[in-house]
């Protein structure tokens, strides 16, 4: 080769094997070589065990699935680009003219948007069941019936929801249920083994898929958008994966690069976060201008005895949560007044999702977001902890609520 050009596009030199380090490589195509026509045609990859395009996976992305897997508690993982897409994945996947979709009345808002939208206008039907009431799904649970979702804990209000009976029903009934595992992280339970060392007879108790919004605890900085898909099953794994390469999506690798790094100090994080939370939310609820404190893992809030008996240890008040919380603002105490509040706290900062360093707050219009079911006359309150010390979030609390004098 004479040419300067060409010879830098088609330079023989290879790196010697053997490199080791903390973080692995990180690996960007679209296009990806083969070495000869048979190869090209010998290559599968849906089961991860070779490379045929970017958009269906590089060695980084495949690392970090079988990370994602392990975390869960799954065997196979895919990778979309945010925790909605996760949801979408699974529903496409499942989900045909005809048939039926249970949500919890807790659920999250994009997830019921989508259902009432392109999954109605696709002839999907939707009911919505009382999450903190098993009895109640299994008694909607019909032949139309193909998937389910769950949350734990609910989307806002924080309820943690009868989720052993809640898959016991569905699974009685052979039908799906996927859990929005974001809460949770993997890390405050398994969701593919609900009740470690029973042994049942009938297998572990469990959920069949889960998906994350890794946009939160795994990635941890704020700064990402992915979601991710986990399951045991190989035939819901399949699928999946059809649908996953039918619909094009795809992460960008410097995002895969960044929650790979995040991975290993996520449970540091976690139980950082849980920490700080407890503390104020415990605070918080002395305080007079609060009516209702909602936080699944202390004692007296809605769904505490399950969130014991899925994340607990012994009946102690030990078991992991997340660094989330919401309270309900004194019926007496104004929209204005509360608004007032969330402008006056400094280092809680306003804005939506969760999991990153920086504290956040949101007020939220529950009663048109729940309808007749949300009986508190209070307006509600979501917290976010991020990894500021108790004490400075406390004194910023206590800064914010002395506005509500004045």
């Amino acid at each position: 080769m004479t040419n300067t050009t060409t010879a830098l596009i088609h330079h023989p030199y290879e790196p010697p094997e053997g490199f080791g380090a903390p973080q692995p490589g990180v690996f960007k195509a679209s296009t990806v070589f083969f070495p000869n026509v048979a190869a090209m045609h010998a290559r599968e990859w849906k089961h991860k065990t070779s490379y045929t395009y970017g958009l269906h996976g590089t060695p980084t992305t495949y690392t970090l699935e079988a990370r994602l897997a392990t975390l869960e508690g799954g065997l196979y993982t895919l990778l979309v680009p945010s925790g909605l897409a996760a949801i979408t994945l699974v529903n496409f996947a499942l989900l045909k003219t005809g048939d039926e979709l249970l949500l919890p009345a807790n659920v999250y808002g994009p997830s019921k948007v989508l259902a009432e939208g392109e999954l109605a206008n696709f002839g999907v039907s939707l009911r919505f069941y009382d999450p903190m009431n098993a009895a109640d799904l299994a008694a909607k649970i019909t032949p139309k019936t193909k998937l389910v979702w769950l949350e734990a804990a609910g989307s806002v209000t924080m309820e943690f929801p009868d989720l052993l009976g809640l898959v016991r029903a569905c699974r009685e009934r052979g039908v799906v249920c996927a859990l929005d595992n974001t809460w949770g992280a993997g890390l405050a339970f398994n969701a593919f083994d609900l009740t470690p060392g029973t042994n049942g007879s009938g297998g572990p108790m469990a959920v069949d898929i889960t998906i994350h919004a890794l946009t939160k605890y795994p990635s941890g900085g704020g700064d990402v958008l992915m979601g991710s898909v986990t399951t045991r099953d190989s035939a819901l794994r399949q699928r999946l994966t059809d649908t996953h390469m039918r619909t094009g999506v795809g992460v960008g690798v410097n995002d895969v690069e960044m929650v790979l790094r995040s991975l290993p100090s996520m449970a540091i994080r976690y139980a950082a976060h849980d920490a700080v939370a407890r503390t104020l939310a415990r605070w918080l609820r002395q305080r007079p201008e609060i009516a209702q404190l909602l936080h699944p893992a202390i004692e007296g809030c809605p769904g505490y005895a399950h969130w014991q008996a899925v994340c607990g240890h012994h009946g102690a008040d030990q078991g992991s949560a997340a660094g989330l919380f919401s309270v309900v603002f004194d019926e007496r105490i104004t929209v204005a007044q509360v608004e007032r509040f969330c402008d006056s706290l400094k280092l809680f900062k306003l804005g939506y999702s969760w999991g990153g360093p920086v504290s956040l707050v949101v007020p939220y219009n529950v009663p048109a977001m729940r309808g007749a079911g949300w009986l508190h006359k209070g307006v509600l309150v979501r917290f976010s902890v991020g990894l500021e010390a108790a004490e400075d979030l406390q004194a910023d609390l206590a800064q914010a609520l002395a506005t509500l004098q004045t």
